[in-house]
């Protein structure tokens, strides 16, 4: 299973990344709006990255705000593209926030697994 939600990681990257900078016409477009259509791409890696390294989830997500740093500097070189603080920041803010809640949902389940919590009290008198 790790394998598979790994690569379904990298790919769902290397799809972004093709949005990015690639030609402006092979972006898919919404009705979200720019913003929107970041946010849920970037929402979308940072789950998905959460998922595939739980157990290094903070650096991960470290190396995914510089990363995307990196792709939006790339846009100054990528005919047709446009880099902006805005986008940084709508990105880096949604993939942490997907990386965030990747935890909450491993937390959920992990407690809800386990099952209910045992005390060391005994039985009430």
């Amino acid at each position: 299973m790790s394998i598979l939600v790994r690569s379904f990681a990298w790919l769902l990257a290397a799809a972004v990344t093709l949005a990015t900078l690639g030609p402006p016409g092979l972006r898919p477009h919404s009705d979200l709006g720019q913003d929107g259509e970041h946010a849920l791409a970037f929402m979308l890696v940072g789950l998905a990255f959460g998922f595939a390294y739980p157990r290094r989830r903070l650096l991960i997500a470290a190396a995914a705000v510089v990363l995307i740093g990196a792709l939006e500097l790339m846009q100054f070189w990528a005919p047709g593209r446009h880099a902006r603080l805005e986008d940084f920041l709508v990105d880096a803010l949604t993939a942490c926030i997907g990386f965030a809640l990747a935890a909450a949902i491993d937390w959920l389940l992990t407690r809800f697994r386990a099952g209910p919590v045992a005390t060391s009290e005994g039985p009430a008198e």
